[in-house]
């Protein structure tokens, strides 16, 4: 940098170009390196103006929690340093040590890589210390999309639309799932019409041989635990996925009850979105977490980490405790149109908070061994892989 350079020439210059995006609505605040912005959707935006070389530090600082941020102050203080959100430095020379990012700032508190997901001190810190952290499941990994809906319930789009939509993601395989009779207002299937959806995913493959075509339900779970059709017609499918869409105010032990009756059925494989949440809209269910995660572990029902914005269901929280379970996990978009296949990679972000690896998850999996791993109906043959 050249002698008698205005570096807060050089913010104020930055500053103005970042006003001239359309999508703001006014200027909340500007000062020496912050610019607060209301946006046109009332969302509000902080931008720190930083030099580079201080790039990882304020990278570091700005992701994660408090608490994360903390427990690094203090381990670096422990070392004879300081860390903010400029560098770290020594305590008595204010010598930079590390800054330009986050890698190197970590290896000089002699830590190992953290995620971002991982950064709400909840052991992250301990598992670093001991190589211990879990090697996150990543976007790439997932091999298919286990819940979406057609035109048959509430969906918007054809079974070859969804197909022909689902490859471009790199998904080799996806499950058709629409609703069943009891949900009504989508127009769910009986016995009778989800044995013709079968026949037309079957027709569909045809037109569609990049991707393996799944028939699947999304079958609801009754007030008393059974599912909404019957166990004959359910073993034809290749993949059934249980959900409670009714009676959501049960009180505790029934809720409970109501979930291990229906894992217990052997023609459940996979509980959607399994605690009812609507982000800021409805709260979750009341059960016995713990007991119905550990019947999914004892039957091998997977546990769905639904991908759809208003869901994100399980949580972070109900994740890690599924994993401490020995739960598999199975992250689906419940796609209702084309556009919403895109949904998983946020439900890989939760999966991620929730410290789930690739191992973890059944989707992440090839066709013919997630049908070999997933739970096998009676008095039905696993699918055959063409």
């Amino acid at each position: 940098m050249k002698p008698g350079h205005d570096k807060q020439k050089d913010a104020n210059a930055i500053a103005d170009f970042i006003m001239k995006y359309p999508e703001i609505d006014h200027k909340l605040a500007h000062g020496e390196n912050k610019l607060s912005l209301m946006l046109k959707s009332r969302l509000q935006v902080d931008v720190r103006l930083l030099r580079k070389q201080n790039f990882g530090a304020a990278l570091l600082y700005f992701t994660g929690s408090k608490e994360h941020n903390v427990a690094l102050r203090a381990r670096a203080n422990d070392m004879g340093w300081t860390l903010n959100e400029y560098a770290l430095t020594t305590l008595k020379t204010g010598r930079i040590v590390a800054s330009k990012s986050e890698e190197e700032i970590y290896v000089k508190l002699k830590l190992p890589y953290i995620e971002p997901e991982l950064r709400e001190m909840k052991g992250e810190i301990e598992a670093a210390e001991h190589g211990k952290l879990p090697k996150l499941v990543e976007l790439m990994d997932i091999r298919g999309d286990l819940q979406m809906h057609t035109i048959a319930s509430d969906g918007k789009n054809s079974i070859e639309e969804m197909a022909e939509a689902a490859p471009a993601l790199g998904h080799e395989y996806i499950g058709l799932t629409d609703h069943s009779k009891a949900v009504t207002v989508a127009n769910g299937m009986d016995e009778k019409r989800t044995l013709q959806q079968i026949k037309k995913i079957q027709r569909s493959q045809r037109s569609v041989p990049d991707i393996r075509l799944l028939s699947g339900i999304e079958v609801d779970i009754q007030k008393d635990g059974s599912l909404d059709l019957d166990n004959d017609v359910l073993a034809k499918l290749d993949v059934v996925v249980a959900s409670v869409r009714s009676y959501m105010s049960l009180e505790r032990t029934e809720m409970t009850e109501r979930l291990l009756a229906a894992i217990e059925n052997p023609c459940t494989q996979i509980i959607a979105h399994p605690t009812g949440r609507l982000i800021l809209q409805r709260d979750p269910f009341d059960y016995d977490m713990e007991r119905v995660f550990n019947a999914a572990a004892k039957y091998g029902v997977a546990m769905e980490c639904n991908a759809y914005l208003d869901r994100l269901d399980l949580s972070d929280v109900h994740l890690r405790m599924a994993k401490q379970c020995g739960v598999k996990i199975v992250i689906s978009t419940d796609s209702h149109r084309t556009s919403h296949l895109a949904f998983m990679k946020y439900g890989v972000q939760t999966a991620r908070r929730g410290w789930i690896e690739k191992a973890d998850v059944l989707n992440t999996r090839p066709l013919r061994e997630f049908l070999s791993v997933l739970r096998p109906k009676p008095g039905s043959a696993r699918a055959k892989v063409a």
